[in-house]
């Protein structure tokens, strides 16, 4: 059973909360709201010539679940995922994330140190560019050793077996555990990065455009690896993407963003099946 944009009615409430969140690059001026989104076709402000670079998003994420953010470059969708893995700090809005003890944290007022545990140990993150997500410098292994340190893992052997486990389940051959990822080919390097990722069980991974840049068939075998961790463990996902046939596939829910703006929000299969505004419709036409 849903709710009006697709928001499942479970009993127990969203791991993550999302509202009002906006992020200005600039100085900023009374007008700038009000002259840039969706109906102004654009995101900088022609008075003080600051950058909006999302404002007033809202939107919860149940545990369990992945929710898609879909726009063009510009729209916004990878600035909604550097906050919400307090990469940056919103000009305003709030992010809540509920604990093991049902309690909210609010994370737009933790400190340096409170956002570094928490990024260590409840957030994960998979970015296009496997050059941000992972230490070249050292080996495979030593890329989950090392998540799992900043975790709190202090026993070797501990951390052999979690990455002899993740690299097993991430289809890496556990002879490639001493290898650098640069002797890895591309999509091995983005699994290694979920492996990493994954190290610290946390309950919300975070995909930036995973699988641009790679064959299609490297892209089916990431997409088929995201879907099976999702079903086995359970963690919650946000997944940024550009490309239609990707949110339809991983999402039950999305969100379309333009401008900074989120025009358009429900089921996957409802906005890509029936689009209401006319930036889904464009987007959607031009995918067919």
């Amino acid at each position: 059973m849903t709710s009006g944009w697709g928001t499942p009615m479970l009993a127990e409430p969203p791991l993550l909360s999302v509202r009002g969140l906006t992020r200005i690059h600039g100085p900023g001026c009374p007008r700038c709201l009000d002259s840039t989104g969706d109906a102004a076709g654009r995101n900088d402000c022609p008075h003080c010539r600051s950058v909006v670079a999302i404002a007033g998003v809202d939107f919860d994420l149940w545990p369990g679940e992945i929710l898609g953010i879909i726009g063009e470059s510009g729209s916004g969708k990878s600035t909604v995922v550097r906050l919400l893995h307090l990469d940056d700090r919103p000009t305003q809005g709030s992010i809540r994330l509920r604990g093991g003890d049902g309690g909210c944290l609010e994370l737009t007022e933790l400190d340096g140190a409170a956002r570094r545990r928490l990024r260590d140990t409840r957030l994960g993150i998979v970015y296009q560019s496997p050059h941000l997500g992972l230490n070249f410098a050292i080996s495979a292994g030593g890329n989950i050793a090392e998540r799992l340190l900043t975790a709190g893992e202090r026993r070797f052997a501990a951390m052999r077996e979690r990455a002899l486990a993740l690299l097993a389940r991430t289809e890496i051959p556990r002879s490639r555990l001493d290898h650098r990822p640069a002797q890895f080919s591309g999509g091995m390097q983005q699994r290694l990065q979920i492996a990493r990722a994954l190290a610290p069980g946390p309950e919300l991974l975070l995909l930036d455009e995973v699988t641009t840049g790679l064959d299609v068939s490297v892209q089916a075998r990431i997409l088929d690896l995201i879907m099976e961790l999702q079903h086995e463990l359970g963690v919650a996902m946000v997944a940024v993407t550009h490309d239609l046939g990707v949110a339809r596939l991983l999402a039950q829910r999305t969100i379309v963003m333009r401008c900074g703006r989120i025009v358009e929000h429900g089921l996957t299969d409802q906005i890509l099946e029936d689009p209401q505004h006319p930036y889904t419709q464009q987007l959607v036409m031009s995918a067919l």
